[in-house]
């Protein structure tokens, strides 16, 4: 009987056994505490473990299971609430009340729900892994495809009828090609940290669209991409990553709560559970799956908490659904790492981060793609990483390695977020390196203007950015008329473009084809504004006239159904300068 040695928080030790395999699943202790085996050497085997070890004492038993630390995926998993080793958390509720008691080992689906099965495969047929045997419907909107796993392959030799079942229910039988008999069920398992396999990885092509202007048109994020927010306290991480999940173009979102504070997760879980799917009218949750993992909680469960909500990301990717994970934060699953090495007595490398780090977070963010599966449909992975540095400091270990692989990074400014402009993404510091890849979608859909119109309203920002340093120094009144024209028609940028109102009906989400009329809107105005300041028409003249205020206002004063008023705009700015134009020349 293996028993326990040593006891150091989440990390125990095991003594003069070679019973363990790496990475093993285990039960620790009388209450059978959830573990996993991290380290191996003649004398000594090492386990963290997902749960509170209070209480656990010196020589209480160890029992090894041979498989590693799996999740169980099959119907049921779609608009369920799990903690970071994918035990149900309103079953828990229901059975204990609002404390999960040590050794809490319930299954991760609900096996007693009764599921509207559809074999589609025949006798004979040969299955090779990915492949579809039987289907059902999961939720209003979500279809379940029962795939083979990776794993195995084989002739169909026995079909079940369709007929309802529950997920572990034998719906067909395979015959392997070692002449084993398989019975396949509507679930299966597959360990958390080995990526499921694809056919190929392909080419990046096709955008997220979110409907935030800020994000779709200067800082592009593509379907099976990795995009990092990082920000400091109160900067909006959350906000933002709600706005994603409410809005983006993805079929599902995995939400994972990893590490945050628990009133923020309660205010996560209550408002997913209220908000309206606008796709279907239907709530939110039918295509969520959201992992619950608080600050208060045992910190490896932390750690394991992304890996279990990627591979259930991967899961459903594989049936031909495009996802968008959120991890929130990133920053408190590195801090769960560096606790554990610290108990582990590693050699700590920057700010006591263990020097893993960065190959940990490669093996997160390498998990996103766009790919063809194994039975030949295209899915994708979207990875959307929140990073909660110390005092905004960007240069600290989580952030610098995880700009290292991810390609758009949205840096949130707390000054921005303080001024009450949202999304407080800072188009400065922020890059997306998606454009070029995303050109020819952008070409095909929008046309060739819409990226010409990207680039002018970056180049206005970037040139405001440094018009403001000299303003600051010496003020604007000592500037050309020109140069005071990119400060005005850049507010109108931020303030009627890139900022945004979430409880605004029409503000809130803003389809692709609106933002490309507001750019050009905007840019029309600043060429009507040019051409009359070489008119020799002041400045001051020209703000006078209401314009940018009124083009501000677009985006509440023009609804998303009505972008034909879009023209009507643009008549009563040529109407405005031709009356200036006329009486320029009292101003010569």
């Amino acid at each position: 009987m293996n028993t326990v040695y040593s006891i150091n928080g989440p990390v125990i030790k095991v003594k003069d056994t070679k019973d363990f395999m790496m990475l093993e699943m285990v039960y620790v202790g009388e209450k059978k505490l959830i573990g996993e085996v991290i380290g191996i050497t003649d004398e000594f085997t090492t386990i963290q473990v997902y749960e509170s070890t209070t209480g656990l004492k010196v020589g209480e038993p160890v029992y090894t299971t041979g498989a590693p630390l799996s999740a169980t995926l099959g119907p049921g998993i779609m608009s369920n609430i799990f903690d970071g080793i994918e035990r149900p958390l309103k079953k828990l509720e229901e059975q204990q009340g609002a404390f999960i008691d040590e050794g809490a080992s319930l299954i991760s689906i609900d096996d007693n729900v009764e599921y509207d099965v559809t074999i589609t495969v025949r006798v004979g047929d040969y299955l090779n892994g990915g492949d579809v045997y039987a289907i059902c419907p999961e939720t209003y909107v979500v279809t379940h495809y029962c795939m083979l796993s990776p794993l195995l392959k084989g002739e169909v030799i026995w079909v079940n009828s369709n007929g309802k079942y529950k997920i572990n229910d034998v719906v067909c039988r395979i015959k392997t090609d070692d002449n084993k008999e398989v019975d396949l069920t509507l679930c299966q398992k597959w360990p958390i940290r080995n990526p499921r396999p694809v056919k190929r990885r392909l080419s990046i092509s096709k955008p997220l669209i979110t409907g935030q202007r800020v994000i779709d048109t200067l800082l592009p994020i593509s379907k099976g991409g990795a995009g990092a927010i990082p920000g400091g306290f109160g900067t909006g991480k959350t906000m933002t990553q709600h706005q994603f999940a409410k809005w983006c173009d993805a079929d599902i979102i995995v939400y994972v709560g990893c590490g945050e504070r628990g009133n923020e997760m309660t205010q996560v879980l209550d408002e997913f559970s209220e908000l309206i799917d606008p796709r279907t009218n239907r709530p939110l949750t039918d295509r969520t799956i959201l992992i619950a993992n608080t600050s208060n909680m045992p910190v490896a469960a932390r750690e394991a908490s992304i890996y279990t909500g990627i591979t259930l990301a991967e899961y459903y990717r594989d049936m031909g659904y495009h996802i968008a994970i959120m991890a929130d934060s990133t920053s408190r699953w590195a801090e769960a790492l560096r606790e554990i090495s610290g108990r582990l007595e590693e050699m700590p490398a920057e700010e006591g981060f263990p020097a893993y780090l960065p190959s940990r977070l490669s093996e997160f963010y390498e998990r996103a793609g766009y790919i063809e599966t194994l039975n030949g449909k295209e899915g994708s992975i979207t990875i959307i990483g929140a990073v909660s540095p110390q005092g905004s400091d960007f240069s600290e270990p989580v952030t610098q390695n995880t700009k290292r692989f991810v390609r758009c990074f949205w840096a949130l400014d707390k000054t921005l977020a303080y001024a009450r402009h949202y999304p407080a993404i800072n188009w400065i510091t922020s890059y997306s390196e998606y454009v070029d890849d995303l050109k020819d979608y952008y070409d095909k859909s929008m046309g060739e203007s819409f990226l010409r119109n990207r680039q002018r309203i970056l180049n206005i920002l970037l040139e405001e950015d440094k018009l403001m340093e000299i303003v600051k120094l010496i003020g604007a009144d000592v500037l050309p008329d020109n140069q005071k024209l990119i400060i005005e028609i850049a507010k109108v940028i931020r303030v009627g473009f890139l900022q945004q109102n979430a409880y605004h009906q029409d503000d809130t989400y803003v389809p692709l084809k609106k933002q490309n009329l507001m750019m050009e809107l905007i840019l029309y105005l600043y060429d009507r504004c040019l051409k009359a300041l070489e008119e020799k028409v002041p400045i001051s003249v020209i703000i006078s006239t209401g314009l940018f205020e009124k083009v501000i206002k677009v985006k509440y004063d023009i609804p998303n159904n009505a972008l034909n008023k879009f023209e009507e705009y643009k008549k009563e700015i040529d109407d405005k300068f031709k009356e200036l134009s006329i009486s320029s020349s009292e101003w010569r």
